[in-house]
């Protein structure tokens, strides 16, 4: 699984952008609301990206930022999401914005998005609302991770609150990949016992 590419961009346009990494160009597809951010032709671009493999097709889809690589696969998760209808939503609307539609229960601005209709935007609000990060807090990297930390540590037995917490300390001691602020909020777990 390729999980990101940093090359230099060879060419961008509204089927995806090819990156050069290595003398290899690689041609990876974007929610079309990211093309007016990618850099010129012959700048260093990093893409997260999602490896879709098919028996007759191997597909690289990139996002600008992890957050929207989230929402990405956390769609995929959802029976009737492919990879192209995905990528429709978030051409069609920021992951914020989706994200704070979904918690809003607005089938209405869904519904707005090219290849969605009600049923689907529905079964959306239904099966993401768990999932997706929380809609009241501002929307970051930091939620994300810290959403996913706090799972993980309430998994491993933790009460909520205490879990939330330490995780709120791992961040702002500098930890900013998921292990390094579980690592960090286990040890304040550990020294508050």
């Amino acid at each position: 699984m390729i999980a990101s590419l940093k090359g230099k961009v060879l060419s961008k346009k509204p089927d995806g952008v090819v990156v050069d990494v290595g003398g290899v160009g690689y041609h990876v597809h974007i929610p079309l609301s990211s093309l007016s951010n990618i850099p010129d032709v012959g700048a260093e671009i990093l893409f997260h990206t999602y490896t879709h493999v098919r028996e007759d097709a191997l597909q690289l889809y990139g996002f600008l930022t992890e957050e929207e690589k989230r929402v990405f696969i956390t769609l995929l998760n959802i029976n009737g999401i492919g990879p192209k209808l995905g990528l429709a939503i978030l051409s069609g609307m920021p992951a914020k914005k989706f994200v704070e539609a979904v918690y809003n229960e607005d089938i209405a601005l869904l519904t707005t998005i090219p290849g969605l209709g009600k049923k689907i935007a529905s079964r959306l609000v239904l099966e993401l609302r768990e999932k997706l990060p929380s809609a009241t807090s501002a929307y970051s990297g930091d939620n994300i991770l810290s959403d996913d930390a706090v799972s993980a540590l309430v998994n491993l037995g933790y009460k909520r609150s205490v879990s939330e917490n330490a995780v709120e300390k791992a961040l702002k001691s500098g930890a900013n990949a998921i292990e390094d602020i579980i690592k960090e909020a286990l040890k304040y777990l550990t020294e508050s016992k």
